[in-house]
């Protein structure tokens, strides 16, 4: 089974290599973070190049879909080869149509570092000058307005055709600050390379061709321009002052990449990936691998809050059903209260233990078994994203020999259904902590007052913590409830019958985490309280970290702020 990487970077590791072969979910993350910065393998650009060549040479054949002949149900409409190159600028135009929200810097980095990655795979046929852009992107910090809506699951072509329209310099550039509230405070489309005050600039804070940073100098292109495609310049454009052909640090001026020249074949290429998809769900899904190893810690607490068996994480249990998951779970409960692998023969417990409950409810008894699923469930997504963040995927894509292949490879049902599968598990641990939630409730499991209330009678204590609980498990139970990839669609004139809805599922993984962490907050309120009450309570590293953060107070109070640092409490546990 494949365990979350724990290891952090190295003290002036900064540097992730991208080679499009090697990218891992950690490393993604940190160039998400802005923590790193991406440093692109000199023989993966030359396998980009190389493949360049072939796929000019394959073109001229005139068998390539979206290059030499229009795309989806226009597959069929040739395209004159001295137009290829104005088709590729008006696919990325007309494909340039999302909608909703625009997402947030994170979510766009680690799309941009994706699709950097998949294309240094070598299969795209892409010119290598797209690659280095993306990378230079995220290197100084800056992305492309991307809308939510777009994708459904057979490629992100809104999301990458902005992109591709914000390298060639007809969308501006945002940094982390930017928070533009709707797509009409973007300027327009228009030239490459056409000098214009965008609207509402000012307010964006945007920066790119024409653009004016909050407070910062216009940008101005050259008029260095090799051709025309419809009236509009696609030749190579450059900010002022920059070399053609220059090293790394002279591919950019004012803090932007320079604007990439567009070539035939390119558009399509770009846009043939699902990388939104992939970003949303290596976010989301990372994001949930350290709430469950935070749920370690706070069932543990639980546990040792009502006393509960061992015989239900002892080791010889899970070696009769030798699933991972729940064998890691157990094991992780073992390691943190300091329980031996086997109860029955550990002579400090005892043959028997007479003075505990033969069985505990489910929310402690069924633990390994149910958050071993979701571990299961977590390592399985993992792989899907580390697969496909490293491999090509474009249609059609160029075999390491050079043959060209048109396929479906771009059809996101294996990451749709491992995020479907990982809401429905994140949904059962999370009943399950709702179930220990209440259990701490009780004093016949406890030991201590109703509700852990310390006040005069009628007290209540920690009672409304099982409402917020539920209120969070329903939001949970109704992502899950309908699964994304149960969606369907007939598209472009039914040429396309069926779609993924990857990225809907990504999106109900996030949600469903952040409903999961505030389960799991209301749990660690309670056990930590429960534990306070105890007349010795344990001596647990977990519980000296919790209680060193939570506040103290156990007279009936707003319990908000207790939820909001225990939620931000878990990260820390996690690494326990």
């Amino acid at each position: 089974m494949d365990v979350p990487t724990r290891v952090p970077p190295q003290p002036g590791d900064t540097r992730v290599p991208l080679d499009g072969g090697g990218l891992t979910l950690p490393a993604l993350i940190r160039l998400a973070d802005g923590t790193a910065v991406p440093a692109v393998d000199p023989g993966a650009l030359e396998r980009v190049g190389c493949a360049h060549e072939t796929a000019d040479r394959l073109a001229a054949t005139g068998r390539w879909y979206g290059r030499g002949t229009g795309v989806g149900a226009h597959r069929s409409v040739a395209v004159d080869p001295a137009e290829e190159t104005a088709h590729g600028l008006r696919l990325l135009r007309s494909h340039a149509g999302g909608a909703g929200p625009l997402l947030p810097a994170r979510t766009v980095r680690a799309m941009l570092a994706i699709r950097a990655n998949q294309l240094l795979a070598g299969g795209s046929g892409i010119h290598p000058s797209f690659v280095t852009a993306l990378a230079d992107a995220l290197r100084l910090g800056v992305h492309p307005a991307v809308n939510e809506y777009g994708g459904v699951g057979t490629g992100d072509l809104t999301a990458l055709a902005q992109t591709g329209l914000t390298l060639l310099g007809e969308r501006p550039w945002l940094t982390p600050e930017d928070a533009p509230s709707s797509p009409a405070e973007l300027p327009a489309g228009g030239a490459l390379g056409e000098e214009r005050p965008p609207a509402g600039a000012g307010a964006l804070g945007a920066v790119g061709v024409g653009a004016v940073g909050a407070g910062a100098e216009q940008v101005t292109l050259a008029a260095d321009l090799t051709g025309t495609v419809d009236g509009v310049h696609v030749g190579e454009a450059r900010p002022l002052g920059v070399r053609a052909g220059a090293g790394d640090g002279d591919r950019t001026a004012g803090g932007l990449p320079a604007p990439v020249t567009l070539r035939a074949g390119d558009a399509l290429a770009l846009l043939s990936s699902n990388a939104l998809a992939l970003a949303q769900a290596a976010l989301a899904g990372h994001g949930t691998e350290l709430l469950l190893r935070a749920t370690h810690v706070v069932a543990a607490l639980s546990l040792a809050a009502v006393s509960g068996s061992p015989e239900a994480y002892a080791a010889p249990v899970h070696a009769l059903r030798p699933y991972p998951g729940p064998a890691r779970a157990a094991a992780e409960v073992r390691r943190l209260l300091g329980l031996p692998d086997d109860p029955a023969t550990d002579a400090a417990n005892g043959p028997r233990a007479t003075d505990r409950r033969i069985q505990d409810p489910y929310g402690f008894r069924a633990f390994p078994q149910v958050h071993g699923a979701a571990l299961d469930a977590s390592a399985a997504l993992r792989r899907i994203v580390e697969t496909e963040i490293n491999c090509p995927s474009e249609n059609p894509v160029l075999s390491p020999e050079g043959h060209l292949y048109h396929h479906g490879g771009f059809f996101a049902a294996p990451l749709a259904l491992a995020l479907d599968g990982l809401n429905l598990a994140l949904l059962k641990t999370a009943q399950l902590s709702a179930a220990r939630l209440s259990a701490l409730s009780r004093p016949d499991l406890t030991g201590l007052p109703a509700f852990l209330a310390t006040g005069p009678a009628g007290s209540s204590g920690t009672m409304i913590l099982e409402y917020t609980a539920n209120s969070a498990l329903a939001e949970l139970r109704a992502g899950a409830a309908a699964p994304a990839s149960a969606g369907h669609a007939v598209l472009s004139h039914g040429l396309e019958e069926a779609a993924g809805f990857a990225g809907q599922a990504a999106r109900q993984t996030e949600r469903a985490r952040a409903a999961y962490a505030t389960v799991l907050a209301c749990e660690l309120v309670s056990a930590v309280r429960a534990l306070r009450l105890h007349p010795e309570p344990p001596a647990l590293s977990a519980l000296t970290l919790a209680a060193a953060v939570l506040p103290t107070g156990l007279e009936d109070r707003p319990l908000t702020g207790d939820i909001e640092t225990a939620t931000e409490l878990l990260p820390r546990l996690a690494e326990l």
